[in-house]
């Protein structure tokens, strides 16, 4: 049997593992994932890897009573015994208060996020995508080093109330790190995609080398207020920790940047400025994602923050129904919308100002502010009279992403971009911030 099943045969199965359960109600997650990579440094490919996992999850529960048991041996012994081990754990288990029980059918948006192309990769088109990229480097006595990866997989529920969802997947990331010989300049390059027929390693790895041959010579500015230019790849690891906090649980318990004294909330306050929109929707072309949550709840596009305004917040179905409103499931990918500005023409309008390609080793300092702190990396420009004039040293940074958003001169056109915190995928416009907090030197490239 292939890891990587059709619709028809991820049901068959599902529905032949539910035929073993005993408990009041059962909830089966099965999926299956192929991936290749290579991983590269000093212009050589150093590992060519490639993993095969599928997984069974079942869920039992009597009442409120719940276990959860996990196989990757798919025999019918193991099928059986899998479900009475979670069938075990759960009468072990004390009563769960917030057990809600299982949803019954839903209806979901088509989303297609699988492509044949990426299905397809052979260890022979990768090695030919990354040489190409490779020879770039190798031409200009530089060195390369960075990670490909494709993966093509699938992912299916059935609960003992008939649910069932299925969701067929393929991505790929390419991430390229260039260093000069004497490791004094430095340029960084990521991108993914679902098709790969998108991905242009030969485009991207002629950024990473301008980037590392500029970055040579850095002088030190003062640490400071500045504006800022952050580019997809940096704005992506300050937003996506607005992201990850958008859960009304925590603002509604005062542990969150959404939260204010006496128990409210910030929904429906303005928080940024009103040219900021974050939504989701796994429809969306460029960025799709599974139509349904981990629970079958289905995924719809939700407006997160509209024209500045928190909208909605992530209801589990617990909370909602402790809070009386519709539960509102945490999304499967995120987008900020921008403007028409290309870089290039952000960089241009810019009197004074700091070009940042990355930003790395985000911490939190703050959870009710969301302050952050880390450092700029792989290309740090001074901007003057709307031209790069030189490189930067690194600086450390202390600044809130809800903060920065309300200091927005300019948003450009967004790309899809990966973090390099999270390897999350996002839709990020590069940005234009006044008043950036850089608070000390980083001697690091």
């Amino acid at each position: 049997m292939s890891v990587i099943l059709t619709e028809a045969e991820a049901k068959a199965l599902l529905q032949k593992v539910l035929k073993y359960s005993k408990a009041d109600e059962c909830e089966i997650n099965i999926s299956g994932e192929k991936r290749g990579n290579l991983r590269y440094a000093r212009n050589e490919v150093s590992t060519s890897g490639a993993q095969i996992t599928q997984n069974l999850i079942v869920q039992s529960s009597f009442g409120k009573k719940v276990g959860v048991a996990t196989t990757n041996e798919f025999s019918d012994e193991a099928f059986e015994k899998v479900v009475r081990q979670s069938e075990e754990l759960a009468k072990l288990a004390p009563e769960n208060p917030e057990y809600v029980g299982v949803l019954t059918p839903q209806q979901y948006k088509k989303s297609s996020g699988f492509f044949d192309s990426t299905a397809n990769i052979t260890p022979d088109f990768r090695a030919d995508a990354v040489a190409k990229s490779l020879e770039l480097s190798r031409a200009q006595n530089l060195a390369a080093a960075g990670f490909w990866e494709d993966t093509h997989g699938y992912s299916a529920m059935l609960n003992s109330k008939q649910l069932f969802a299925y969701y067929p997947s393929t991505d790929v990331n390419f991430s390229l790190t260039v260093r000069t010989p004497d490791g004094t300049g430095s340029g960084y390059v990521a991108r993914g995609y679902s098709d790969v027929s998108k991905l242009d390693t030969v485009a991207a790895t002629r950024i990473a080398i301008q980037k590392s041959t500029g970055s040579v010579g850095a002088k030190a500015l003062e640490p400071g207020k500045y504006t800022v230019i952050l580019e997809p790849t940096a704005a992506a690891v300050l937003l996506e920790n607005i992201f990850f906090n958008m859960d009304a649980r925590s603002a509604d318990e005062g542990r969150s940047f959404l939260s204010k004294q006496g128990g409210k909330t910030k929904l429906g306050e303005k928080i940024v400025d009103e040219r900021i929109n974050i939504y989701s929707d796994p429809a969306n072309p460029e960025l799709p994602s599974a139509p349904w949550a981990g629970d079958g709840q289905p995924m719809e596009k939700v407006n997160w923050i509209e024209k500045g305004v928190v909208k909605n917040m992530a209801y589990s179905r617990y909370w909602a129904q402790k809070k009386g409103v519709k539960s509102v499931p945490f999304p499967n990918n995120m987008i900020v919308s921008g403007g028409t500005a290309t870089l290039e023409e952000m960089i241009a309008s810019t009197k004074q100002g700091i070009l940042v390609t990355k930003l790395w080793y985000i911490r939190e300092v703050d959870p009710q502010t969301l302050l952050l702190t880390g450092l700029t990396r792989d290309g740090t420009f001074y901007i003057e009279n709307g031209k790069i004039k030189h490189p930067v040293k690194n600086f450390r940074f202390n600044e809130s992403p809800v903060i920065m958003l309300n200091n927005l001169e300019t948003l450009g056109k967004p790309e899809r971009v990966v973090s390099t915190e999270s390897n999350q995928n996002y839709l990020m416009p590069p940005m234009k911030i006044r008043e950036f907090t850089f608070s000390s030197l980083s001697d690091a490239v």
